[in-house]
């Protein structure tokens, strides 16, 4: 497994890798590394030749500093896990290496990003695109993987390849869930265990939601999910939204278009985020 820590480097190795003809796969990620990542890296690694890991904790898509500081950490382990799964290549820049000057660029996805995430942490959208568009420039990739669970994020992803005509093609991976029904999330391993043995309800909840889809309207439904969490003292609903799977616009009305419920919550002092599928 090869690891670079410098654009240049990175750059190099890609143009090598291009000349040979090799298809290239990108995992972009924070750290903290999890078996959603692995889930993420296994399906990379089935349909390129080469498979590029990024590990970045992205500052400028923190609207919470604190959040920023509390994002877990833990370099050594990603590593040692990357390469037991057979990852070919991590690239793990500095913040000076990814930001010698503070970044400028400013994107607009319209009503994609004044729901939800976009509404709860301004400024967050661009600082995504910011790094995604660099490590498509950079990577060269010709495929880059992310999971369901950031439904949102995924939509603003799309729009960017598409209003810049970006060559690489977005595959977006189920939801990897641990055994009790909890996404794998980076942020989980901050829940004390008590907590952690709670947060199972979001998924739990979701799915009770779904089997009513037939006999309930979807404003019902939004009303049965907000009433179930209420009988839970530790959670905290930021916001719960059903949405056109599409245009991530709230609905209303029942309709052809695919709809998917998304939900923030707090727990533990810790943001969970998830999503459920109507039809």
């Amino acid at each position: 497994m090869l690891i670079y820590e410098t654009i240049k480097d990175l750059s190099a190795c890609v143009e090598s890798l291009k000349q040979e003809g090799k298809t290239i796969g990108l995992l972009p990620t924070m750290g903290a590394l999890h078996d959603g990542h692995l889930s993420l890296l296994r399906r990379a690694k089935e349909d390129n030749d080469v498979v590029i890991c990024s590990i970045f904790v992205n500052p400028v898509q923190f609207n919470n500093e604190e959040d920023l500081k509390k994002y877990p950490r833990d370099i050594e382990a990603d590593i040692a896990l990357l390469e037991a799964n057979e990852c070919d290549i991590v690239f793990i820049p500095s913040e000076d290496e990814i930001y010698p000057e503070p970044p400028t660029e400013k994107y607009n996805f319209g009503e994609l990003e004044q729901v939800m995430e976009g509404v709860a942490r301004p400024g967050h959208f661009n600082g995504v695109a910011i790094i995604v568009r660099r490590l498509f420039d950079w990577t060269k990739a010709d495929n880059a993987y992310f999971g369901e669970k950031d439904f949102q994020q995924v939509a603003i992803i799309k729009d960017l390849v598409r209003q810049y005509s970006i060559p690489v093609k977005i595959v977006v991976c189920p939801i990897y869930r641990d055994a009790d029904g909890l996404a794998s999330s980076s942020r989980n391993k901050r829940l004390s265990p008590e907590k952690r043995a709670l947060a199972p309800k979001i998924h739990q909840i979701l799915l009770n939601s779904a089997s009513c889809v037939a006999d309930l309207s979807l404003s019902q439904i939004k009303g049965f999910v907000m009433s179930d969490f209420k009988m839970y003292k530790d959670f905290k609903v930021e916001y719960f939204e059903i949405v056109d799977d599409v245009t991530l616009q709230p609905v209303m009305q029942k309709g052809a278009n695919g709809v998917v419920g998304c939900i923030a919550v707090w727990l533990d002092g810790v943001r969970l985020i998830d999503m459920q599928r109507y039809y």
